[in-house]
């Protein structure tokens, strides 16, 4: 009775002695099912041992014991073969209620047994779950095969034995359902902890559809705003400038003419307090750190003490890492530059500036942080328990998988603090990176853009509004509203898999993590790793194609229909 109220079943009766012909009809019976529960009630066994000794069918079986443990030895290799077994002890009807819900995610078992039961279980077992224990699905029954999802397993851990991170996680989500979810590797390498799916890792750019997109198009649901409308008749600081005519749709198509990247942090820099340059093409005495393939950096030098300090005093109040605090004052050092930066031509220039202006756009709309909006409309009635900005403040240290070495321009171990410099001097919090989450978390959100911007029976964007950003694309680049997409014309261009169709969507960023969602096939697939770990010139991560096998492998495990 309790069974009937989750799903719909049929009911089979064994009887003790049954002739063979009537066991071997209710055997092929139960071959047509899907899942088979066997519920025992009885304590003497030995008149149905002929119907068990034969009964081991492909689909799973749960044996559920409604007796003492000890009885289930008589039927000891059919149990053997079982996917899962409950012990309930006792038939009363508060068991059996407190079973049948436990099956289905309802209520939590924890009991562990104090005497083994044969060769069957030993002293102690028993699995813990309870309702946030997280579901698993058989892939195939949705139209993926088990065999083919493995493969991501030697993937994943060819990328940390060839050195192209330490560690990552990977989630795969079918029709809304968890096919694939495992951690892999260490945190920084030997030694270090290991990642587990409660991991935190920093999103970097996949912070800009993760989060700044999000509120964007909440927002716009909410009529705040066109993308016609032009940036300069939000953000005042812009309207005298060459930036004025610039329209939030162009910003997130990438082609507002705006420049791919600032460094602001020069500006907090002294520039009397080191030799010679601080950039060079090539390694020399001043220049001993390598920052890209030709560029290579001093170290040796000052903060402004206008600007920075070593402890957090008066208006020194944003921290950027560990032993470095910034004037809040930086904050128009950052609009300055953003309006006296050179406007070009509007064509396709991927750009972390234009997105810090829409993290500005999304303060001034919604009249309240961003984080703190994004807190409030997504991931608290999300439910997301690990993402969030400026993670120190909720999470110990570790909690959080550290990013990066930066001995260039913090000189410590990145670890909860955002490793993007242009969001670090915007205090962790601005639009084009900074946000911190789980590969769990961030399935979630791009589960609830593939639903249409619905999640457990809640709304948190219109379908509307999810279709238009979601499916726009720009006339003269594979970009969407803010997403990323597969190259059409060349997909080796793009950061998808060959395999994927053109109407997937989704973001990657530099710390070497990517969400994709297929809207034809029903898939969420997300990476986070910490590529740069220790040294932001790895690029094994692209080099052997990590991100792009993996989602390869999701599609070669869908079966042809």
């Amino acid at each position: 009775k309790q069974l009937s109220r989750y799903t719909s079943l049929a009911r089979f009766s064994l009887r003790a002695n049954q002739p063979e012909g009537v066991n071997q009809r209710l055997r092929d019976s139960l071959s047509a099912y899907k899942r088979i529960i066997v519920a025992v009630s009885e304590q003497r066994l030995a008149s149905y041992q002929s119907f068990f000794a034969k009964f081991v069918p492909e689909s799973p079986v749960i044996y559920l014991f409604f007796t003492p443990g000890k009885m289930m030895l008589q039927i000891q290799r059919a149990v053997a073969h079982a996917s899962a077994v409950v012990l309930g002890h006792s038939y009363n009807s508060d068991v059996q209620r407190q079973v049948a819900d436990v099956l289905f995610a309802r209520a939590s078992a924890d009991g562990q047994l104090s005497a083994s039961l044969g060769e069957l279980f030993p002293t102690g077992a028993g699995v813990t779950i309870t309702p946030k224990t997280p579901l698993h699905f058989v892939p195939e029954e949705y139209g993926l095969s088990s065999v083919h999802l493995k493969r991501i397993d030697s993937i994943a851990l060819d990328g940390v034995r060839q050195g192209a991170y330490p560690g990552c996680q990977v989630v795969v989500l079918k029709n809304g359902h968890i096919m694939f979810d495992k951690a892999f590797g260490t945190y920084t390498g030997k030694g270090s902890p290991r990642v587990e799916s409660t991991s935190i890792y920093d999103l970097a750019s996949l912070s800009k559809t993760t989060g700044t997109l999000l509120a964007i198009m909440k927002l716009y649901d909410k009529g705040r705003f066109n993308l016609t409308d032009k940036i300069s008749d939000h953000l005042p600081f812009l309207q005298r400038t060459d930036k004025k005519d610039i329209t939030i749709q162009e910003i997130l198509y990438h082609q507002s003419g705006l420049p791919s990247w600032i460094p602001f942090y020069q500006e907090a820099i002294d520039k009397d307090s080191y030799d010679g340059r601080l950039f060079s093409a090539r390694k020399d005495a001043h220049h001993p750190l390598r920052l890209g393939t030709t560029s290579w950096a001093n170290p040796k030098f000052k903060f402004k003490s206008d600007y920075v300090s070593s402890v957090k005093t008066g208006d020194y109040i944003v921290q950027i890492c560990d032993s470095l605090w910034l004037n809040r004052s930086f904050r128009k050092v950052i609009e300055e530059k953003i309006a006296e930066a050179p406007l070009k031509q509007k064509r396709y220039v991927y750009s972390d500036v234009g997105f810090i202006l829409l993290g500005m756009l999304v303060e001034q709309l919604a009249g309240m942080p961003m984080e703190v909006y994004l807190q409030r409309e997504f991931y608290e009635p999300m439910g997301l328990e690990h993402t969030g900005y400026l993670p120190l403040r909720r999470f110990a240290k570790s909690e959080i998988v550290p990013s990066n070495k930066d001995l260039f321009l913090r000189k410590e171990i990145l670890q909860g603090f955002v490793h993007d410099e242009a969001s670090a001097f915007f205090g962790g919090l601005a639009g084009n990176a900074g946000l911190f989450s789980t590969a769990r978390d961030v399935a979630r959100v791009y589960q609830m853009l593939l639903n249409g911007g619905e999640i457990d029976g809640q709304r948190y964007l219109s379908k509307e509004t999810c279709q238009l950003f979601t499916t726009e694309t720009s006339k003269i680049s594979r970009r969407g509203l803010g997403f990323d997409k597969p190259d059409a014309d060349d997909p080796k261009k793009g950061n998808c898999a060959p395999a994927a169709p053109a109407e997937v969507y989704g973001h990657t960023g530099f710390t070497g993590t990517c969400a994709w969602v297929d809207p034809l096939n029903e898939l969420v697939y997300v990476f986070l790793s910490n590529r740069i770990y220790p040294d932001v010139t790895n690029r094994k991560l692209n080099q052997l194609h990590i991100r792009e096998r993996i989602q390869g492998a999701i599609y070669d495990a869908m079966k042809k229909k």
